[in-house]
């Protein structure tokens, strides 16, 4: 294990986690209790101080720097750290075993000495200092007696001071709003802050943003401002399309931070507290949803270097009386999430959590998270501030949705149809709403996080320079050729519903051949552990057209096999990935990756091809499977009893036990049942 540049270790690293005994009893699914999360916390803290400066106020794990630079990033490490620190803390009633909090409270009072060694970057407009003093104001916040108040009263003062840096300033117009406001509310909290009415303003502007059943867009949809190549942040001539954004931020930043600000505040919360209470209620309704039977999250949008930080909404919920799950459905989820990420090296062999998804994986993480970011993951072990009494700790652990039976859910808010299935435990995403687009001065504006057709529990999007480049999987493209590829970027949704949902786009070419005149519209319908994907395809004649379904990865090369209209990949664990060309494909194709993808060096894609003809308007049917519980051969998995029959643009769709469906992509009412109507 190298030491940053600059830095040596202070001391030896620890070994490798060593968890206590399992308890098949309470935790008859996991086997994890209390006393398991409390050592990962132990082993990660333990694991960061060979890392810490001299005086404790910077934290720099091994990699490559942010756009903010090094310094940054030391005080991203730190405060980070320091929330988790803080945590187990207060979860433990001020019992420090080992003097794990001690390096934290030097660090206070050497980042705030002005002009001091080690001290903090002052807190500037639209800065990564303003998101990094909330996970300050939150940590001394939550172990309140045990730190801030034996503080000296000079480090208080400089703590104040150097917080309040963020009041006034401006920010970025979107979740980092909520960084201010719990900055505003601790300083408030403590006397430093009279003028409450910054507070209010920004918890308006954040509920503009509220569409419903507990879902946040992550900002406005047009906006002017944006951060360049180097990370400054510049105003551009005019407003620009920014997109519908909707992802895991929903979890970890909006319900997190403004019920932070609601325990922070106490009766000064009011009214809108309330109203928080009853929206983060309604959001894990739905967000249980989207975890795999192995507790894995769906892989889709930014920031997913912050992994179990997921589960933090679930453990706000169950402290603030907030939440429609019982407190054994709590556990169950929570205690296989992290199960899962510690099970497959995160944190690795070093105690380390490095950026990427399970190994470093630097292509799937933005340039504005440093080395320290992925110990945002804390967040997700904000459960330790409850009790070892508490019902979430003591109650017998109870299966998750996708345990108890197939379901395709419509999440209309983000337009999201989620498809789980019992047998193999798997869980997709299926969208048809949330995209965020690049902010200028890019022109490739579609990122492969929020661009694609589906995502999933199991695997995640080609994300290394030449796999996102090609954009085959889940993704359906004209070609021009010169083998310009298309991309998808604003998505316009027609409908979601429970067991499809509809959408269109634009497709975009630097050349021109995806022209002004081009459009497709999609329809994904769900049947038994099928994507059925029905394609109206306006396209001048002559291009070619291509579908992929999920990208498969994994440490050794997937088997897989071509035949005629099919095509399909299987991991060793079982994982299978396959499309079938059911109406308007002429060919199946297969595509290796080396190094492209978060879940494993090596990676494959099933994709189909075709070439538009003379008419303006061609329909296209994919079969898309994605299984952990197909057996037999390669050539078997993808046996189906699915039929399609296509007359003058409607789709009729018959399956086993399904009925028959019209779809019709482009219409207001994409998808019908015969007898009925959806």
């Amino acid at each position: 294990m190298r030491p940053p540049s600059g830095r040596r270790p202070t001391s030896e690293c620890p070994g490798r986690l060593v968890l206590p005994p399992e308890d098949r009893v309470r935790s008859p699914r996991t086997g994890w209790t209390r006393a398991h999360w409390e050592a990962v916390a132990d082993h990660l803290l333990d694991s960061v101080r060979p890392y810490a400066s001299p005086l404790g106020a910077s934290v720099l794990p091994p990699g490559r720097p942010s756009w903010s630079g090094s310094r940054v990033d030391g005080l991203e490490g730190y405060a980070r750290t320091f929330l988790l620190a803080a945590v187990r803390l207060a979860g433990a009633g001020g019992a420090d075993r080992g003097g794990r909090t001690e390096l934290w409270v030097r660090g206070l009072g050497a980042g705030t000495e002005r002009r001091g060694p080690e001290s903090w970057p002052e807190i500037t407009e639209c800065s990564q200092q303003m998101v990094e003093a909330a996970a300050i104001a939150v940590a001394l916040h939550l172990s309140r007696p045990w730190i801030w108040d034996r503080l000296t009263h000079g480090v208080r003062e400089r703590v104040v001071h150097w917080l309040s840096g963020t009041v006034g300033r401006r920010t970025r117009h979107n979740n980092h709003l909520l960084f201010q406001v719990v900055v505003a509310e601790f300083l408030h909290s403590v006397g430093a802050l009279d003028d409450r009415s910054g507070i209010e303003a920004a918890l308006d502007r954040v509920d503009e943003w509220y569409r419903g059943d507990g879902w946040y867009q992550d900002g406005p949809c047009h906006r002017s401002d944006y951060r360049d190549a180097g990370g400054t942040v510049r105003s551009a001539a005019s407003a620009y399309d920014a997109g519908e954004r909707f992802d895991h931020y929903n979890a970890w930043g909006f319900h997190l931070y403004t019920l932070l600000w609601a325990h922070i505040a106490g009766p000064r919360g009011g009214a809108r507290a309330a109203v928080y209470r009853e929206r983060l209620h309604a959001f894990l309704s739905q967000y249980v949803l989207l975890f795999g039977s192995d507790g894995a999250p769906v892989h889709h949008g930014r920031s997913l270097t912050y992994r179990f930080a997921c589960l933090a909404p679930f453990w706000v919920g169950a402290r603030e009386n907030a939440t429609p799950l019982s407190p054994g459905l709590t556990r169950r989820l929570a205690s296989a999430t992290l199960r899962h990420f510690v099970e497959h090296d995160a944190p690795d062999g070093h105690g380390l959590l490095t950026p990427g998804w399970y190994r470093a994986f630097r292509p799937s993480v933005q340039d504005y998270s440093g080395p320290g970011a992925p110990y945002a993951a804390g967040k997700g072990l904000l459960g330790l501030l409850l009790p070892p009494d508490h019902p979430v700790w003591t109650a017998r652990e109870e299966p998750l949705p996708v345990e108890t039976g197939d379901y395709a859910r419509a999440l209309p808010a983000p337009g999201f149809l989620v498809h789980g299935t019992r047998r193999d435990g798997l869980v997709r995403l299926l969208n048809h709403g949330s995209h965020y687009l690049t902010p200028p001065p890019a022109t490739h504006r579609d990122d492969p996080h929020y661009a694609k057709l589906a995502y999933s529990s199991r695997t995640g999007p080609e994300t290394g320079a030449d796999g996102r480049a090609a954009r085959i999987d889940n993704h359906i493209a004209l070609l021009s050729p010169a083998g310009e590829v298309s991309r998808r970027e604003r998505i316009h949704r027609v409908a979601v519903a429970d067991g499809f949902a509809a959408s269109w786009h634009q497709p975009l070419s630097d050349d021109g051949a995806a022209s002004d005149a081009c459009r497709i519209d999609s329809v994904s319908v769900v049947c038994g552990h099928w994507e059925i994907r029905v394609h109206k395809v306006t396209a001048p004649a002559g291009l070619l057209l291509r579908e992929g379904g999920y990208a498969l990865a994994c440490r050794e090369r997937p088997r897989a096999r071509v035949a005629g209209d099919h095509a399909v990949a299987r991991r060793a664990d079982g994982l299978v990935s396959g499309v079938v060309g059911l109406y308007g494909w002429a060919a199946a194709h297969l595509r290796r990756e080396a190094g492209s993808n978060a879940f494993g060096e090596h990676s494959c894609v099933p994709y189909l091809t075709a070439v538009t003809g003379p008419a303006a308007e061609s329909v296209h049917v994919t079969g898309v499977l994605l299984s952990g519980a197909a057996g037999g051969s390669l050539d078997a998995v993808l046996r189906h009893e699915i039929t399609v029959t296509v007359d003058a643009g409607t789709v009729r769709l018959e399956a086993p036990g399904q009925g028959r469906r019209l779809i019709r992509p482009g219409a207001e009412r994409p998808v019908t049942v015969e007898g009925g109507h959806r």
